[in-house]
């Protein structure tokens, strides 16, 4: 497991992550480093506009579509 310090962090932010932290009977440790992971989990819009750029593009048929459509309304 790595190790983040943050310094200089506003004490009003500090008091309400710890409130925060007790309300779910948590350590302030623990809820920052839930709110850490939960950050990292989702891709950033660079990340998924560079993930569909190396995608192998879709081939484009209007009549395949068309037909999908339409069986897809039965």
């Amino acid at each position: 497991m790595g190790v983040i310090q943050v310094r200089d962090v506003p004490e009003e932010t500090e008091r309400t992550l710890k409130a925060r932290a007790e309300r779910e009977g948590k350590s302030l440790a623990a809820y920052v480093r839930d709110l850490l992971n939960e950050e990292a989990s989702v891709p950033t819009l660079d990340e998924v506009m560079t993930k569909i750029a190396a995608d192998e593009p879709v081939p484009y048929d209007p009549d395949f579509v068309r037909e999908t459509m339409r069986e897809g309304r039965r």
